[in-house]
């Protein structure tokens, strides 16, 4: 019985995917792992197809997950574990294994889309991240491997300012680096984008309904473009520090999401509703690059065991589901909030 509360509530709660307007092909769900009581990887990669979750991003090349995505054209966004970005940096031959044991043994079966060169890296770490996408791309090519695209996932602060839009510029010189790379390659730069960040920092100046899609009075008027809402002011700041780095690269939103829990204007409301907008919002593209963006919501599942700030803990897709737990023997029944205990 707890099962069948479970697959009832899931459905429920997953309807916002059924919305996925039809020219967006590529809205996909972060798969996040740092809570307690998850379901096996078969079932998660059930999950998104049942729900028909066309892309998947890991952080880690996880053997179980990979083996269960054989064969479910799943597009892949997989990471290059932070700390494992100054090997590959150090040694051509490192990256080849790397390409080796975490692509080529589940090829052609895993539709692998982009590898990340780490994930928000900052600091001195930045220096490994070039070398890292170089040798990762030569051991591409030495394999045979074509249509996987390499790149790094950054997040807002790589611009010395982004408001307004326009102002977009890359303040670091590592960052030009990474442009000239994914410039010669065709990649995308995967960027992490968080209204509700930016909202949380400045809620006298930042009205919530602008960040949440919602209409408000909140207008950015910049050049000849009209910003309704803070995601789009966001990424388009981004797209205008690629113009003046000289590079039309497109962009890969490789998380978005909004915290139900754990700060000011953290809910289950506006989770959904940012979620929803988000999803209904990305197939339009921004004022200032009108094409789709694929784009990667964050996350399947809350993360109770995740470092950091408590809204870190909250961005499950599906905000305050509750846990059906079994009398006596108190066995999860896993729901896409599994990690927060009620």
């Amino acid at each position: 019985m707890a099962y069948q509360r479970a697959a009832s509530v899931l459905a429920a709660m997953m309807v916002l995917f059924a919305s996925i307007p039809t020219g967006v092909q590529s809205t996909g769900v972060c798969y996040g792992v740092h809570g307690d009581g998850l379901p096996s990887a078969a079932d998660v990669v059930q999950l998104y197809k049942s729900n028909g979750i066309t892309a998947m991003r890991i952080y880690v090349p996880d053997v179980q997950t990979l083996l269960a995505l054989n064969g479910t054209n799943i597009g892949v966004l997989m990471d290059v574990a932070d700390e494992n970005v100054p090997r590959l940096a150090a040694s051509v031959s490192a990256a080849s294994d790397w390409v080796k044991i975490n692509i080529q043994r589940y090829l052609p079966g895993v539709s692998f889309r982009y590898i990340a060169v780490g994930n928000e890296i900052t600091g001195s770490a930045t220096q490994s991240i070039v070398p890292a996408m170089k040798n990762l791309n030569a051991a591409l090519s030495a394999a045979g491997i074509t249509g996987i695209k390499v790149s790094t996932a950054v997040r807002m602060d790589v611009l010395s300012a982004s408001s307004p839009p326009s102002f977009g510029r890359f303040k670091d010189g590592y960052m030009k680096d990474v442009v000239a790379v994914i410039n010669s390659t065709g990649a995308p730069l995967l960027l992490n984008v968080y209204p509700y960040f930016a909202y949380a920092g400045d809620t006298k100046n930042i009205d919530l309904d602008f960040a949440l899609f919602q209409p408000s009075s909140q207008v950015i008027r910049d050049d000849s473009f009209n910003y309704t809402n803070l995601f789009d002011a966001m990424v388009d700041a981004v797209y205008k520090g690629l113009m003046h780095a000289n590079t039309d690269a497109p962009i890969v939103i490789s998380e978005s999401g909004w915290p139900s829990d754990g700060g000011v204007g953290a809910s289950a409301d506006n989770a959904r509703t940012y979620n929803q907008n988000l999803i209904n919002h990305v197939g339009k593209g921004t004022p200032y690059r009108s094409q789709p963006l694929e784009t990667y919501v964050f996350s399947m599942f809350n993360e109770n065991r995740k470092p950091g700030a408590e809204t870190e803990k909250h961005l499950s897709v599906a905000p305050r589901t509750t846990l059906s737990v079994a009398p006596r023997t108190k066995r999860f029944v896993c729901l896409p909030t599994c990690g927060t205990q009620t």
